[in-house]
């Protein structure tokens, strides 16, 4: 079971170097889903990500911030159109001037689904909090990456070898700029 889940992730976060070690394929129990709320859910396979409304709006932004299409710092009536993107798929009636960004790039921001802007940050609110269930529940650890100066993970029990998670594309050339 461990070891489908992981194979599930890998392919849907498309993961590199995430190895499920003996000891969890070895484990029974199963995995916890992360909850911090009710107010947005995510499911994939088995997985079920429950969200409540700000944690799910700060990690659509971030996900958008890492994606290089906006800032960080949207104003509400931003985010509540990159919500209604991450949820919707599209923005039908914009409240920002985000929105109409978005409308107006549109056949560029959405591509083939694995290269869309909504695929991505989906993915990515998604992964962070695939990665945070797996830090609660003491499968990975997050430490310093003093070569990046950036945060990662490692697996307790194998080397100090930070997991290697598959690269993003950047939509910075049609970002968002205010």
């Amino acid at each position: 079971m461990i070891g489908k889940i992981m194979d599930l992730f890998r392919r849907a976060c498309g993961m590199a170097g995430l190895q499920a070690s003996t000891h969890m394929e070895k484990k029974t129990t199963r995995r916890g889903n992360y909850e911090s709320g009710s107010d947005y859910v995510l499911e994939y396979g088995e997985l079920r990500f429950a969200f409540n409304e700000e944690d799910f709006g700060q990690r659509v932004e971030q996900a958008a911030v890492k994606l290089a299409f906006v800032e960080q710092g949207l104003s509400q009536e931003e985010l509540d159109d990159l919500l209604d993107l991450a949820v919707s798929g599209e923005i039908a009636e914009p409240s920002s001037s985000l929105g109409e960004h978005i409308n107006e790039n549109w056949e560029d921001l959405v591509g083939p689904s694995n290269r869309s802007l909504v695929h991505w940050i989906r993915r990515l609110v998604f992964r962070g909090a695939w990665l945070d269930q797996r830090v609660k529940e003491g499968e990975l650890d997050v430490v310093f990456d003093e070569r990046n100066q950036t945060f990662g993970y490692v697996q307790p029990d194998r080397s100090s070898e930070l997991i290697e998670l598959s690269k993003e594309p950047s939509w910075r050339r049609i970002a968002y700029r205010r």
